[in-house]
């Protein structure tokens, strides 16, 4: 059991790839660790078949410092800061940088594939993907699929795969397009009144809200105070009209901007709440709240209990 200045510390640190690698070193010495030289230059890619590389053993809650997209065949419960998801048979799932998780598997072994990604493999060339990314990520994170989808998704990380061990010159164009692919796949299986029906301009400015939103996380010490809080503080930064950016959200997500704001302040808060020893007023003075009793409020809208009940459970 970790302690909570143990839970800070892993709060705060993401795991990077080179964490990943060396862990995956001790468990499986066998798969050649590639060089992680290039990363802030050209970005960094890789696939996994999960059932030679994923343990039963339960992932460390934390952030990561990359994305991954994983097909999990099989049972399992992904753990949030607020929330369990229970995935049966068969899921897509998609995780980022920002929000802490864990895994746990529930099957007897792990099967599937999964791939991982840093930020600037996939955004240097395909803006259309960076959209529909960050529509995912800050959605649900899994999609749920059936034998067929199963099928049709086992083949393109399969053709990643071969990819990878190939020497085709310009095999990481042909990888972003595969990853772009199972995003696609995804959209297709999301149900028709969320899937994207906007026009481009509303995508890009909701794309931008929510990529301004997430930069603002993890709040990693008390001296570290949320700066943007209001529509309108979003809407200054991004040079629009508030209205406009109502109407762009709503557009898009169905959500308005403040239902999203509050969303994530409060996704914050429970990860404060649960891995570090800051007291109350701390916590909502750097999510933005002048008065403890303000954010008392403000929690039990979200949580339905108050910031003291929710840490002593």
């Amino acid at each position: 059991m970790l302690s909570k200045n143990q839970e800070l510390s892993t709060l705060q640190k993401k795991e990077t790839l080179e964490d990943f690698y060396n862990k995956l070193k001790i468990t499986r010495p066998e798969i050649p660790t590639p060089s992680l030289g290039m990363i802030h230059d050209i970005g960094h890619f890789n696939v996994f078949n999960r059932g030679n590389v994923c343990t039963n053993v339960p992932s460390a809650f934390s952030r990561r410092d990359f994305y991954k997209i994983s097909l999990i065949i099989g049972n399992g419960i992904l753990h949030y800061p607020d929330a369990q998801i229970e995935i049966k048979e068969r899921a897509l799932l998609f995780t980022n940088p920002n929000i802490p998780y864990s895994w746990e598997s529930t099957s007897p072994k792990p099967a599937g594939f999964f791939c991982l990604f840093t930020e600037n493999f996939i955004h240097n060339r395909n803006e259309t993907l960076r959209d529909s990314l960050l529509w995912r990520i800050n959605d649900s994170p899994v999609i749920h699929i059936d034998e067929e989808q199963e099928v049709t998704l086992k083949d393109i990380f399969s053709k990643m795969m071969k990819e990878m061990d190939g020497d085709y010159i310009h095999k990481y164009d042909l990888l972003r397009n595969y990853v772009q692919l199972i995003v696609h796949e995804a959209l297709k299986v999301k149900p028709q009144d969320i899937v994207f029906k906007q026009n481009n301009a509303s995508v890009r400015l909701t794309s931008l809200f929510l990529e301004l939103l997430e930069r603002q996380f993890p709040i990693g010490s008390t001296e570290h105070i949320l700066e943007l809080k209001t529509a309108h503080d979003f809407a200054l930064r991004l040079l629009v009209h508030v209205n406009h950016l109502n109407h762009a959200v709503k557009e898009v997500t169905g959500k308005t901007t403040s239902e999203h704001i509050s969303r994530r302040i409060a996704t914050e808060a429970v990860a404060l709440l649960k891995h570090t020893e800051w007291n109350i007023a701390q916590i909502a003075y750097c999510l933005g709240f002048e008065y403890p009793a303000n954010f008392h409020i403000f929690f039990k809208r979200q949580m339905q209990c108050t910031p003291k009940g929710f840490r002593a459970n």
